[in-house]
């Protein structure tokens, strides 16, 4: 999963992308909102973490020009701890969820997961494929009950097929949504990184379907 971080705040950007790096987020930084602008426009984002209180182009007037271009991107709003007229007007202008500083990382992470979650369908934080388990909160990963230990960018890959289950993902959306804007992205890459995960699981899980991409099944 790949988000961008719209806060003009060093401290506070610094913070979040060290804490959502290590929840195995490939993240962005916009420091205004005419760069977030731009990014938006010309990435692949899951998810964007947006202050209100940005220079040059203020979050809500991003957001309402995100959702007027037909982005359906869900967005987490962070507020001043009085604002709760922005509040009302982020939601109203289309935000999917609110945070009010300061605030917890813990409830950040939480409340991120919970709106990727619904983005694409799934009300629990429990990806569940056959005897494979994988859950969000805790970044475990479980196989007929045996945990699997995954480097972040496996990590990374498998949850966007679970999340995604059911549809052949191209390579080169997962080049996309797995690597954060300054890493080299090579298609060969996402396949030596299936081969790892597929040898690691032990099972085929992950069909190639030629033509279309990756696919984790539905029964």
């Amino acid at each position: 999963m790949r988000l961008l971080v719209a806060e003009d705040e060093p401290h506070i950007a610094a913070d979040l992308r060290g804490a959502l790096e290590q929840a195995g987020y490939a993240v962005d930084v916009a420091v205004d909102g005419e760069a977030a602008w731009f990014q938006a426009e010309v990435e692949a984002y899951d998810a964007m973490v947006l202050d209100l209180g940005l220079p040059r182009l203020d979050g809500l007037s991003l957001l309402r020009r995100l959702r007027a271009a037909g982005s359906t991107m869900p967005v987490l709003i962070l507020t001043a701890r009085d604002g709760w007229r922005e509040k009302v007007e982020g939601i109203d202008a289309g935000a999917d969820d609110y945070l009010a500083k300061p605030f917890r990382m813990e409830e950040l992470l939480a409340r991120l997961r919970a709106i990727l979650r619904r983005a694409v369908g799934h009300a629990s934080a429990l990806l569940v494929a056959g005897p494979l388990e994988l859950d969000t909160r805790s970044r475990t990963v479980a196989l007929d009950g045996r945990a699997l230990a995954l480097t972040a960018l496996e990590y990374r890959l498998l949850a966007y097929l679970l999340h995604h289950r059911g549809r052949a993902v191209p390579a080169g959306e997962l080049l996309d949504h797995l690597y954060d804007g300054e890493a080299e992205r090579e298609t060969n890459a996402i396949e030596a990184l299936l081969a790892r995960l597929r040898r690691k699981l032990g099972t085929p899980l992950i069909e190639t379907r030629r033509g279309h991409g990756y696919v984790i099944a539905v029964p």
